[in-house]
């Protein structure tokens, strides 16, 4: 039995010793088995004097010096890619839509419809429905497959190990960089992207900051918003070149957030040290073209977009009853946005964009076009011709500044999960709570941000 208590009490002191070093010993460990066999390998196996290009990709790809640059290039060409070849199956797809609209109308017409029921049908819920479709499926057909290409490609292992340190750092996962570029495309992806985390606990804090980096449901407005403010001075050449690079350094601001957020979880509401895991550099390898374009149309372009549009069709229909249900001589719509007006100009913002926002929460797509419906009164959703006239709506009718701007784009940035993410985060962790506190969580964060720099930008007088 002495002998017994002497062991435990040995044990306990040991671990109490290791215990703060418990990480790096074991990546000591790790590295040593490794080391080990590769002598024995080189010792008895025979190369021929082949080149290990593999090794050799790999001392650049995930070098302290070039593996950041290397993966930021990478991250805009697949942006560039996806904002620039989008444009035209956009536009080609919302003609189609919105001309299946007018037939619709046609069709109510004929048909002696009541006006109420053609507007809560076809204005509210077929319109949310078309934007939905028109603005998510021609970004997700591009980037998920490029996306899965880069998986299949095996560099997306390789993005996890330059990023494990940072993520390690803030008390999180190393998967969580696989997870957050998930994100980029959708965040609901993202969020059942997590399932690859083993620890509940930091398979939770990559569900809570998912939403920090922009889906392709928040790009269009971020793009739109860069070219009016940031890129308009831009020879015509460039415009989408730095519409792009104005995007990319967001998403990079997002990341530090994620990092920021994910430190601040781990030392409040989810206290843990962070798990190791080995992560073993599969070879580079010929990605199965046929495959990947199966693989990401099937299981992640259409389910993503099938849940979109699930989320997104009521929440047309209540938008439309909101703008046109008069108090008065005003609408609903515009009596809530006068009520957050003042809160929302301490933000940088007015009571219309915040509301735009709120009414958005089902689908992100669907933010820009009720804005730009409350500021004409023009009583459904619409979206106007051409950037000039967006400009023109904003800028000399209702006064945006590039610090309503920088502001708008930072709320973009931050702010509750579109309603398909919250659902798939209530699915995925099956609590309410916690899907609560994903919405919570950014929000804070985008209030917070926003009053910050508004009031810093007006303090120094630079507008």
């Amino acid at each position: 039995m002495n002998s017994d208590n002497s062991m435990s009490s040995l044990l306990k002191e040991a671990q109490g010793i290791i215990g703060p070093q418990q990480g790096q010993m074991r990546d000591r460990i790790v590295n040593s088995i490794y080391q080990t066999a590769e002598s024995i390998a080189a010792s008895t196996v025979s190369t021929s004097g082949k080149v290990d290009w593999d090794r050799k990709i790999d001392k650049i790809i995930t070098s302290k010096i070039w593996g950041f640059p290397i993966m930021l290039a990478l991250l805009t060409v697949v942006l560039w890619i996806t904002i620039t070849g989008a444009n035209v199956p956009s536009s080609l797809l919302a003609e189609g839509l919105f001309w299946i609209e007018a037939k619709l109308t046609d069709f109510f017409m004929a048909v002696n419809a009541s006006e109420w029921l053609h507007g809560f049908l076809v204005l509210g819920v077929y319109r949310g429905l078309a934007w939905v479709v028109s603005v998510m499926l021609p970004p997700m057909a591009i980037f998920f497959p490029l996306f899965t290409l880069l998986e299949d490609l095996g560099y997306l292992p390789r993005v996890a190990f330059n990023l494990d340190r940072f993520f390690k750092g803030a008390g999180a996962h190393g998967k969580q960089a696989l997870t957050m570029s998930m994100g980029f495309g959708c965040n609901a992806a993202g969020v059942i992207a997590c399932r690859i985390i083993e620890s509940p606990r930091e398979r939770l804090i990559a569900t809570l900051t998912n939403a920090f980096v922009p889906c392709n449901g928040r790009f269009p407005t971020l793009i739109a918003l860069a070219t009016i403010f940031i890129s308009g001075s831009v020879a015509v050449t460039f415009k989408s070149a730095a519409a792009t690079l104005t995007v990319a350094g967001l998403v990079v601001v997002g990341i530090a957030i994620t990092l920021l957020v994910s430190f601040l979880l781990t030392k409040t509401l989810l206290r843990g040290i962070p798990s190791s895991f080995t992560l073993e550099l599969p070879p580079y390898r010929k990605p199965q073209v046929g495959q990947v374009l199966i693989r990401s149309v099937l299981d992640r372009t259409i389910f993503v977009l099938a849940r979109a549009m699930i989320i997104a069709a009521p929440a047309g229909g209540i938008v439309w009853i909101l703008a046109n249900t008069m108090i008065g001589d005003t609408s609903i719509l515009a009596l809530v946005a006068g009520w957050l007006d003042p809160f929302a100009r301490h933000m940088g913002l007015d009571g219309f964009i915040l509301m735009a926002f709120i009414c958005g929460l089902p689908a992100n797509e669907i933010v820009f076009p009720i804005l730009i419906m409350s500021y004409v009164s023009g009583g459904a959703m619409m979206e106007l011709d051409s950037l000039k006239a967006l400009r023109q709506l904003l800028v000399e009718q209702h006064g945006w500044t590039w610090l309503t701007a920088l502001c708008t784009t930072l709320f973009v940035l931050c702010h509750w999960p579109c309603g398909t993410t919250l659902f798939t985060i209530q699915r995925e962790q099956k609590s309410w709570y916690w899907m609560f506190m994903a919405a919570l969580i950014p929000t804070l964060v985008g209030i917070v941000l926003c009053i910050a720099v508004n009031y810093l930008v007006r303090g120094l007088g630079l507008v």
